[in-house]
């Protein structure tokens, strides 16, 4: 009887743990510390140019910028999906900055990378209004987000 009930619960928890994304998981699981977010802010005319900043909530004078491209091969990704990166970054001292760009099919390369320099040029021009440091802005990303 015990050996079917731990069977039963194992089953229910591995369909729990495969109905949510790895990243959801992530972001359920990482503390939020002392960071604030300011999110869904527009640098672009188009909707999904849209970003989120993050900043340490006590941190005095100008913090280092990153502004962090996810992956996604240039088909999927948000940035509300990367928000542990955010909350991480932002808990160690900088000001983290996650733009959300187009994806395929509604444009084709290089319209990535214009996105991308649009909110790089958002950042250059806006992030001292977030406590950040417009002479120390650093570019991070991983997979399609570092090209």
């Amino acid at each position: 009887m015990n050996k079917l009930i731990y069977c039963i619960g194992a089953l229910l928890l591995a369909g729990l743990l495969s109905a949510c994304s790895p990243l959801a998981l992530v972001n359920a699981v990482s503390p939020a510390g002392a960071v604030q977010a300011s999110t869904a802010i527009r640098y672009g005319a188009d909707p999904r140019n849209m970003l989120d900043v993050y900043r340490p909530a006590a941190h005095a004078g100008k913090a280092p910028v990153i502004v962090f491209f996810y992956g996604g091969n240039w088909v999927s990704g948000e940035r509300a999906d990367y928000a542990f990166v955010g909350r991480a970054l932002a808990a160690r001292g900088f000001v983290v900055v996650i733009p959300d760009y187009r994806l395929y099919p509604q444009v084709r390369y290089p319209e990535f990378l214009v996105d991308g320099a649009a909110a790089l040029a958002w950042a250059a021009r806006e992030v001292a209004r977030h406590g950040g440091d417009p002479d120390r802005i650093f570019v991070m990303g991983h997979s399609a987000g570092a090209y």
